[in-house]
């Protein structure tokens, strides 16, 4: 094959961008190629020559990579192999070439994150006597906060307002704890701040949050600051959900569709749709209107084609329905003009801002065809605890590319003496003697004593540990050291932390009662589940 003079400047300008004495960039070649084409433009070209694609270089494979700045190493040739040999195929130019138009990535830095901290958590009562909803301990060695603020750190989003108002001292103490990235050099141009409630002047200062909409109305000034001059999109969360998402997809959506407004939802099938807020879409997938847990052919008329959000024929038919998580992403502008003079006396975002706004607004559903679950009522909070146990568990703190972080401890590992463990998780830093634990969640720092077993439960842990001296004292007292005692029979339940249950306990609710509160005795029941309370005591030979 002869080669043209242009032809054989490329292949010698692929050979030197593609074999280097130690590594090379597949773009620098490209790159190059572009820069000669640069010089030559006073000469003279055949379309076939105008219409040189890249590949020409490395072939199809390496050149769909070149966005992604592959990096190759090259080996050194000796002088005993003589000269370089240039294949022909370098010069093989492509006779088409195809241009694909990516659209512009959404900037993070342009994002600003709202984690909303919840109400007075009224149907996760009694954990949430003392705390927050965000603030609730989950999985062994969490809090709930730390879903949000993990899926906004690996979404790279580093601004982040959490909004707090109920019970916010075990929330503030563990977001000071795990998220205080100093005076910002860590953490680039962003934050995480906690705004709490609070009075200004005014009649309307006087007022605390009403609504979740509400909440943020109070600081929209804080929108308007210098340092988020270069925020375009808002981003919405609720702090009491258990989820793995990459919220830059879904504001990626948002800024591709040209919404205003866009909801990330999850498909329904018929057992549970009528649970939840269901919407209404058309073929292009922009939201008409709302339906809140609608029942019998007001269900039914809530069906949806989820075809037209991505989901596949066979889904689409089990799970004909969508439901708002909670979750949304306003333009900056939008939320602004919403919340400030079209509608300045709404209180809810998913009750009164959404539902109106969709009569007017661009508003678009974005789907997420993943493990989702509102940790909305003790039953939810039970087994959505107790489902991490499954193999494999539906959703899992176990990945190493997108983890949930937490607070740091530095406990030591679980120390286990001549016990069976069975479809659990046991957490650091924990005691367990000759125990039996199946399908239960035992948290940080627990102490489990000999003969005792614990079945379906999630213990929370304890904040602190108690020395052997410690103990040993205090059974010779006759108080209850913090833990489970000799002997004791567990299940069914939720161990809320450093509770006491003492020797010969029997917690198992055989008579089947559904509601019960008996705090002087250190226990409630919430739709059947037995909640030991925080620092509840619980005597030896007590039968529940």
């Amino acid at each position: 094959m002869h080669l043209g003079g242009e032809e054989k400047e490329v292949a010698r300008m692929a050979t030197t961008a593609c074999v280097s004495t130690s590594c090379c960039s597949i773009t620098s070649a490209r790159e190059s190629y572009g820069s000669q084409k640069v010089h030559q433009q006073g000469s003279a070209a055949s379309p076939k020559q105008a219409q040189v694609g890249r590949s020409a270089f490395c072939g199809e494979k390496i050149s769909a990579s070149l966005n992604a700045q592959l990096w190759v190493p090259a080996r050194r040739r000796s002088a005993k192999e003589g000269p370089l040999q240039v294949s022909a195929v370098l010069a093989e130019l492509d006779q088409t070439s195809v241009d694909v138009e990516e659209k512009p990535r959404v900037d993070p830095r342009t994002v600003l994150s709202i984690i909303l901290g919840g109400g007075a958590g009224t149907r996760l009562f009694p954990l949430t006597k003392r705390r927050a909803k965000p603030a609730v301990p989950i999985g062994g060695a969490y809090r709930l906060i730390d879903v949000p603020m993990s899926n906004c750190i690996n979404s790279g989003i580093n601004k982040v307002f959490i909004l707090t108002q109920f019970n916010s001292t075990s929330l503030n103490r563990h977001l000071a704890r795990t998220y205080n990235f100093g005076n910002g050099v860590n953490f680039g141009d962003g934050f995480v701040e906690v705004l709490a409630a609070t009075q200004t002047p005014g009649e309307k200062g006087l007022d605390w949050f009403q609504g979740t909409a509400d909440a943020v109305r109070q600081y929209l000034w804080l929108f308007e600051d210098a340092k988020n001059k270069v925020v375009e999109n808002v981003l919405i969360l609720s702090g009491d959900h258990l989820y793995r998402q990459d919220y830059m997809d879904f504001v990626q959506k948002h800024k591709d569709s040209g919404a205003d407004i866009t909801i990330s939802c999850v498909p329904m099938d018929d057992s549970r749709a009528s649970d939840y807020g269901l919407m209404k879409i058309d073929d292009k997938g922009r939201v008409l209107y709302f339906n809140e847990k609608p029942k019998g052919a007001e269900l039914k008329s809530m069906q949806v084609d989820t075809t037209v959000l991505g989901l596949s024929p066979e889904d689409a038919e089990k799970k004909p329905y969508i439901a708002s998580m909670g979750i949304y992403v306003f333009k900056k502008e939008v939320l602004l003009k919403l919340l400030r003079w079209r509608y300045p006396t709404a209180n809810d975002f998913g009750s009164e801002i959404i539902p109106a706004s969709a009569k007017e607004f661009n508003v678009q559903a974005y789907l997420f065809d993943d493990y989702w679950e509102d940790i909305g009522t003790i039953k939810s909070f039970f087994d959505a605890n107790l489902a991490l146990t499954a193999q494999p568990p539906q959703f899992s703190f176990y990945d190493a590319a997108k983890p949930i972080f937490t607070s740091p401890r530095f406990l030591p590992p679980t120390k286990i003496e001549q016990c069976q463990v069975k479809e659990s998780i046991i957490s650091h830093g924990c005691f367990l003697r000759s125990c039996s634990v199946e399908h239960s969640i035992v948290g940080i720092r627990s102490r489990l004593e000999s003969g005792v077993q614990l079945k379906d439960t999630m213990m929370m842990g304890a904040d602190f540990y108690e020395t052997e001296q410690e103990i040993t004292e205090m059974l010779k007292e006759g108080k209850v050291p913090i833990g489970v005692g000799e002997n004791s029979r567990v299940s069914n339940c939720i161990i809320d932390k450093n509770a006491r249950i003492g020797k010969n306990v029997v917690i198992a609710n055989t008579d089947n009662v559904q509601e019960a509160e008996r705090p002087k005795d250190g226990f409630y029941i919430r739709t059947g589940v037995t909640v030991i309370l925080k620092n509840g005591v619980i005597k030896d030979g007590t039968v529940i």
